[in-house]
């Protein structure tokens, strides 16, 4: 995934979620799995970063004839805080 901040401060912390989708082989979604992993932080401002992760489900979420696909992904961006 390639993390683009458009903003002017660094992105310090956040996390990325992912939902993981179990479907069969006529498409029908069975079921969701969620996971999350942190942000490939800092990301300064105006600055892209990119990185890859593996999404693992157990086997036996997914019986024969079916697949997994990680279709959702959202980012929760931390806020900076401000020193005073």
């Amino acid at each position: 995934m390639d993390f683009h901040n458009s903003g002017g401060t660094a992105v310090r912390s956040g996390t990325v979620h992912f939902g993981t989708h179990i479907v069969d082989a006529l498409g029908t979604d069975w079921a969701t799995v969620g996971s999350a992993e942190d942000l490939p932080a800092p990301i300064g401002a105006g600055a892209h970063k990119e990185h890859t992760w593996t999404v693992c489900v157990a086997a036996w979420r997914v019986p024969l004839g079916m697949h997994v696909e990680t279709r959702d992904v959202d980012v929760e961006w931390k806020e900076p805080r401000a020193v005073t």
